[in-house]
């Protein structure tokens, strides 16, 4: 007989596990519907012709295809097969599941463009897939709590990304974090004071490896594509600015001045104005996030970090950028995001901008249970097990079972006749913390007695007052 097993990368929740999870579930969503965000859900399934070419061509090699239902080789020749997959995928898949939440909100967006109200605001919390290789903290179906807003300039939604993070991380008991926040314009202002040497997507992808390779290894995959020396020097001059994130942003405008980088000026649009470095786009809306979160009283500024190494989603974000660690685990990032102009458009919505950010719900799970931050979890929500003795104290034991249960409060009537010690193992071994003993002598002098498991302290009630009693505790 063949072993029972789960593709890699993907894990089942027991009980206790999926409680734990939803306590992460829960403390988000409160806050994403506190800042006004409504929830949305997108089929698991997309079309290829949706997911592909919206995420590099590394992530298209992630993307996991789904077979044709049928004979879904029928359509498939020879010529096909010695030309390879870019032949052969066409003819066996047009379908493909999710690889993130953001993709499919913006088709979405595009296919409801006249019922919506914008700005539109939603949040959506489901699994994605990715082909990836598995590893700590990576799986290739996990979960994302993705919050966006489309049909807005305003900086005023970068700022909210900053406050609503910084809220679930507090929330979840998770207090050394660093929200890192950068800007593309930074980036290619940044491209600018080089000169124009080599391409600028390959110094971008090339820097987004800073934290995995180091210096020494972007140096070596910068000069293999053709960056000299000089040029590198430069670069890390510039992204290695010290000082408090105000002076990070005085020091670049200095450099991109002294590099004579021609300035960019402010989004179109955009009504907010900062005492920050002027002219250049990105340093300036940086600066006028950071005025705007001072006005709503963000008091976190120290776990606020501006790195100009962060160089993320560079297939569609267009503004500010952002990535969230903890300090204190040795994992990847929790959550990213930012600011995209052009993603509606492939899907015939031009001009509609957005942003958004997203919470990795499994590597926040691995967070806490590393730091030991989640509370003692029962594998059942149930609150009061009713034990007896016979069959005819289980029957008689039905109505005060009703009434617990119409009285919002989770219990259970053990199912089978067994001697109470049994019955009691059970409920140690479910973390039930209440129990009912209702035998014969209970029951012919109406009363109930109920014993709290974790003191092991007993009281006896009459029936009637039982309900009234747990529900007032």
């Amino acid at each position: 007989m063949q072993k029972p097993s789960i593709p890699k990368g993907t894990r089942d929740f027991g009980p206790a596990q999926v409680a734990r999870r939803q306590h992460i579930f829960n403390v988000i969503r409160r806050t994403f519907e506190s800042f006004g965000f409504a929830p949305l859900e997108t089929p698991t399934l997309e079309n290829l012709s949706v997911l592909t070419g919206k995420y590099g061509d590394e992530g298209d090699q992630l993307l996991f295809k789904v077979l044709n239902s049928g004979d879904f080789a029928k359509d498939v020749t020879v010529a096909d097969v010695e030309i390879g997959s870019k032949a052969l995928l066409p003819k066996v898949a047009e379908k493909g599941l999710r690889y993130d939440l953001t993709v499919p909100f913006a088709r979405y967006v595009a296919m409801n463009r006249g019922t919506l109200t914008f700005p539109f605001k939603r949040y959506q919390m489901q699994p994605v897939w990715r082909a990836d290789r598995p590893q700590r903290g990576r799986y290739r179906e996990f979960y994302q709590c993705d919050a966006d807003v489309v049909g807005t300039d305003s900086l005023l939604c970068e700022a909210e990304i900053v406050l609503m993070t910084a809220q679930v991380l507090n929330g979840l008991g998770l207090h050394d974090f660093t929200i890192k926040i950068n800007h593309r314009g930074v980036l290619r202002n940044i491209y600018q004071a080089l000169g124009g040497e080599g391409r600028e997507s390959d110094l971008f992808v090339a820097i987004d490896k800073l934290d995995k390779i180091g210096r020494d290894g972007v140096t070596k995959e910068l000069q293999e594509r053709g960056f000299s020396e000089p040029t590198i020097d430069t670069l890390f001059e510039l992204l290695t600015v010290a000082g408090s994130d105000e002076e990070k942003l005085e020091r670049l405008l200095a450099g991109f001045v002294t590099a004579g980088v021609e300035p960019d000026g402010a989004r179109p649009g955009t009504e907010e104005t900062t005492e920050g470095p002027a002219n250049y786009r990105g340093l300036t809306e940086l600066a006028t996030v950071r005025d705007l979160l001072q006005a709503s009283g963000f008091k976190q500024f120290d776990r606020l970090e501006f790195d100009p190494t962060l160089a993320r989603g560079l297939s569609y974000y267009t503004g500010c950028i952002f990535e969230v660690k903890i300090n204190n685990v040795l994992m990847g990032s929790v959550s990213g995001g930012g600011r995209y102009d052009n993603l509606t458009g492939s899907f015939g919505l031009p001009g509609v901008s957005g942003v958004g950010f997203s919470f990795g719900v499994d590597r926040l799970y691995d967070c806490l249970e590393a730091l030991d931050l989640f509370t003692d979890t029962a594998e059942t929500p149930t609150r009061c097990l009713i034990t007896h003795f016979d069959v005819a104290s289980g029957r008689a034991a039905l109505p005060l079972l009703a009434q617990l249960r119409a009285a919002g409060i989770p219990s259970e009537l053990y199912p089978d006749v067994s001697k109470l010690q049994k019955q009691f193992k059970y409920a140690d071994a479910k973390g039930i913390p209440l129990v009912i003993i209702l035998g014969p002598e209970e029951l012919a002098a109406g009363v109930a007695k109920i014993k709290i498991m974790k003191s092991g302290e007993e009281k006896v009630l009459p029936l009637a007052e039982v309900v009234q009693s747990l529900t007032a505790e």
